[in-house]
């Protein structure tokens, strides 16, 4: 008899086998052969999954806190001006970074479940002069995606640096980093990447190396500096033994594997396969009559949803009752409304049939809360609008 509970949480999210057998391998040494063929491969796969033409990757080991802060790191310097384009908690996460590293923080900020608008963005750009723009692509705390396209290039127009947090977003929902003129992209390997943590992965632009290699103060941060890893990421690309700290082996060697993957589906269909989940979910929620946070539809992830508890069930109520059902999901994490909803990761591997197992594992909760909805009502609509 089959024994699991699914999964369904905004990161870790569940991997595929090929990938867990990659990381149980037996772990070599970080400058044989073998291992620098691979990490020079994950290196080169990084660049075409982040659609970067001719971004410099880094695949470091910490987590995608790790891959805000490197990005951060090595292109402010104090008293640089930054904004922040905040959507939530892992905005104002970037914040607080960019304050540890000197900088002048304005946010342009919405109310939970907004985001700003291209034209108070603007207004806050045209207001002062920024190095740096940060843009949550996903905030894993409201589920709300933001434009990238058109506040990267809006960023460029006004001289700012544009740094998209991709942890919710990369190898899931669309990102042309390249084409958008996105100048510092990052993730984290445990959400649509498809690997188990550890991994911090970012792209910089020809343009944020330049300023980098401009600056005129040392980068504050020792283990986050590029000019340490910077020539240990071209070895690799080169297949060049090199060292500066020692790479988490069987994680890039997994790594490898699930970007292959993810290139082999392809870019194009994988951005449609997650819009397909995600309208999924949402169909699925409205049937259902559960509200969400994101405030508009058009607000709405497709690598993560984030219903609300109907009136009278909480947390403790409903999740074990879903897991028990056989749906593992995550709950609230705003603090402003961490207590008021739930969030559910539909993201990487997953499919229609993982979403339709969870969507049933939620009535099941809910019946058992004693909400009142039509037994069936989620799952028909989730079908119906995935296969529309």
């Amino acid at each position: 008899m089959k024994d699991r509970t699914l999964l369904m949480i905004p990161g870790p999210i569940e991997f595929e086998p090929d990938v867990l057998a990659a990381l149980g391998a037996p772990t070599t040494s970080h400058v044989a052969a073998d291992f620098i063929e691979v990490f020079g491969q994950a290196l080169e796969k990084t660049r075409k999954v982040f659609l970067s033409d001719d971004g410099q990757p880094f695949v470091l080991a910490g987590s995608g806190t790790l891959a805000m802060d490197t990005a951060v790191a090595n292109v402010i310097e104090p008293g640089d001006r930054a904004l922040v384009v905040n959507t939530g908690f892992f905005s104002d996460r970037m914040a607080a970074i960019l304050e540890r590293y000197g900088a002048q923080v304005t946010h342009v900020k919405a109310p939970v479940g907004g985001r700003p608008s291209i034209g108070e963005v603007e207004t806050a750009l045209k207001a002062d002069h920024f190095k740096v723009m940060t843009i949550t692509h996903v905030d894993t705390s409201t589920a709300v995606i933001t434009d990238v396209k058109a506040l990267a290039r809006l960023a460029q127009q006004y001289g700012a640096l544009s740094i998209v947090d991709g942890v919710c977003s990369v190898a899931g929902e669309e990102l042309r980093m390249s084409e958008w003129d996105v100048d510092i992209a990052l993730t984290a390997s445990q959400k649509a990447i498809s690997v188990p943590p550890g991994l911090a992965l970012v792209v910089a632009s020809p343009r944020a190396l330049q300023t980098f290699k401009s600056r005129t103060t040392p980068v504050l941060s020792y283990y986050s500096d590029w000019t340490n890893w910077l020539p240990i990421m071209k070895a690799y690309e080169e297949r060049k033994p090199s060292y500066f700290g020692t790479p988490a082996v069987n994680l890039i060697a997994a790594l490898n594997v699930s970007l292959d993957q993810i290139l082999k589906e392809g870019l194009d269909a994988r951005f449609k396969r997650h819009r397909a989940l995600g309208a999924a979910v949402q169909a699925a929620l409205k049937a259902l009559g559960l509200g969400q946070v994101p405030l508009e539809e058009e607000f709405a992830a497709h690598t993560l949803s984030a219903p609300r508890y109907p009136k009278g069930i909480t947390q403790t109520d409903l999740l074990p009752k879903v897991q028990k059902a056989g749906a593992i999901l995550a709950g609230g994490l705003h603090p402003e409304i961490r207590a008021e909803y739930f969030r559910i990761g539909h993201m990487g591997p997953t499919n229609s049939g993982d979403v339709l197992a969870t969507i049933g594992a939620i009535e099941v909760g809910l019946q058992q809360c004693g909400y009142a909805f039509t037994s069936g009502a989620g799952v028909a609509a989730a079908q119906a609008a995935y296969y529309r």
